[in-house]
């Protein structure tokens, strides 16, 4: 599946408040969704001393693409297409990269 087929699947199943014009929904779905990711992480440290079964491995996997479906809306409320988000950003890694500029911090390496 590609970028813009998954973005256009996905859209067909947002249901949200003035969707078109509201990019604070899926903002919000976003961080939360991440925040979920998170807990599971948390949680394989703490209670697997960091090892990943197959069935965690599945939870996160479900709970990764709630992530990727929120980039999806979120960008189309942006009006950006999901695989410009993924070109852009590879673009700027591979940036960082030449300049040896991966490590550190800061949006503008």
């Amino acid at each position: 599946m590609t970028f813009e087929e998954y973005q256009t699947k996905a859209r067909q199943t947002a249901i949200y408040p003035n969707k078109d014009n509201n990019f604070i929904y899926p903002t919000l779905g976003l961080v939360g969704e991440a925040g979920e990711v998170a807990e599971k992480m948390k949680k394989v440290l703490r209670d697997n001393d960091g090892v990943i079964s197959e069935e965690k491995r599945e939870e996160i996997t479900k709970e990764l693409g709630d992530v990727l479906w929120y980039i999806a809306n979120l960008s189309k409320e942006l009006n950006v297409s999901l695989e410009d988000v993924a070109q852009k950003n590879i673009e700027k890694l591979q940036s960082r990269q030449q300049r040896n500029e991966l490590h550190g911090s800061g949006d503008n390496r």
